[in-house]
């Protein structure tokens, strides 16, 4: 019997499609579970007599939990494989969504958040890997690109109906909801999901472990998409948990349900994402991810603009630069580790890892910024972000592959 592992799955194969829709529609579930709080956090601060800072903690504590399950299920998928890692994951965090539907206490709550997170790990853990081991090189950009549109599709769904869902029914029903969604979308992918049929278990052993993790960490170039994605997302959720507060004081004053019309715009960063993986497939990551910086710091400037319409054109464009940044970014992890003969999960998981640390730290800052000095303080804060993100980029631009043959640029 032969050894030799199948052929990767090419565009227009089944396979190949079944794949990009499960995890397409595995993203809209993780994060619209994972940000369903965000358009209720003015109720949250009302309901549970909490300061904005701490009602930022329901989202911060699910991305820490999140980050901190990722040093867990990164190795574990390595071991073990990605799909039923996967599917578990997806299961318990909507049974975690709908226990949080029920919390008596803002500790309670808090708490379900935070196993939450650490349950909703295993998808981002794995998603890039599993698109990086079973699609041929040629579409994997696409195909994560895609998985990313569903990751800005779900936070865009999940916000809308959760601030729609608040306005009838109240807090608890928004957060029930989500997790309908959530199951929802378990069951396509426990049905599309192609088996894995590329992995190779890494062989048991702490050593093993060790050695992997300390190849992941000694790549300059992984380490600097590491740190864009901590400062980007950073930045990104800072904004998005403010806004919230924004929109519902003067001049806007606006409801749950309206103010969450604004995360329509999350759709075109579901585009964004695409396109941008179909232009890094073509001319590089490394050119495209500087651009992609710099857009999100022009539509973050802008939101600096007080009319309603001016400030949600300057989310559309942030929104935009930041989903295509980070699609092309964790195609790029990916595609490095395996040029370099490192795990490639676990580089994807340490890239999240950071992704998810700067969503919590500046999830939280960014409440004492918004109730000390308002939007000004909001935006120094991510403006700062932003711009030592375009540094890091500028260091990736001059980066090389680490490949000698073929289209390096694209490939690593």
């Amino acid at each position: 019997m032969s050894d030799r592992l199948p052929e990767p799955y090419r565009a227009g194969q089944t396979g190949y499609r079944r794949a990009s829709l499960a995890l397409f529609v595995a993203g809209i579930a993780v994060f619209a579970l994972l940000y369903a709080p965000q358009p209720l956090l003015p109720q949250l601060r009302e309901r549970f007599a909490v300061s904005p800072a701490a009602a930022t903690l329901s989202i911060s504590l699910t991305t820490l939990g999140l980050a901190l399950g990722l040093l867990v299920a990164g190795p574990v998928s390595e071991r073990f494989g990605r799909t039923r890692l996967l599917t578990a994951s997806l299961v318990l965090a909507t049974v975690l969504g709908v226990a949080c539907a029920f919390s008596p206490t803002w500790p309670v709550l808090l708490t379900l958040r935070a196993a939450e997170g650490l349950a909703l790990a295993g998808l981002p853990a794995v998603g890039v890997a599993y698109l990086s081991e079973e699609l041929h090189p040629g579409v994997a950009g696409q195909a994560t690109g895609l998985y990313v549109g569903g990751n800005a599709l779900g936070g865009m769904a999940g916000r809308l109906l959760a601030g729609g869902l608040a306005d009838l029914g109240g807090w608890r029903w928004a957060v029930g909801g989500i997790a309908v969604l959530a199951a929802v979308c378990t069951v396509v992918v426990l049905v599309l999901l192609p088996p894995s049929r590329r992995f190779v278990p890494a062989p048991p052993g702490l050593g093993v472990v060790a050695r992997a993790t300390r190849g992941v960490v000694s790549d300059p170039v992984l380490l600097g998409l590491y740190a864009l994605a901590a400062l980007l997302m950073g930045a990104f959720v800072a904004v998005y948990n403010a806004l919230a507060f924004r929109l519902a004081a003067p001049p806007y004053t606006l409801s749950a349900a309206l103010a969450g019309l604004v995360f329509l715009v999350y759709a075109l960063g579901s585009v964004a994402s695409t396109l941008a993986g179909r232009a890094a497939d073509r001319v590089g990551r490394r050119r495209v991810v500087p651009v992609c910086v710099l857009v999100m710091l022009a539509g973050l400037l802008a939101t600096g603009l007080t009319p309603l319409a001016a400030l949600v054109a300057g989310l559309t464009v942030m929104t935009i630069g930041f989903f295509a940044a980070h699609g092309v970014a964790s195609g790029w992890v990916a595609a490095r580790a395996t040029a370099g003969g490192r795990a490639t999960a676990q580089a994807a998981s340490a890239y999240l890892f950071a992704y998810y640390v700067g969503s919590s730290v500046a999830g939280s800052l960014v409440g004492r910024a918004w109730s000390e000095h308002g939007w000004a303080g909001v935006q120094a804060l991510t403006g700062a972000l932003v711009l030592a993100a375009v540094l890091v980029s500028g260091f990736l631009l001059r980066s090389r592959s680490l490949l000698d043959r073929g289209n390096p640029t694209v490939a690593s």
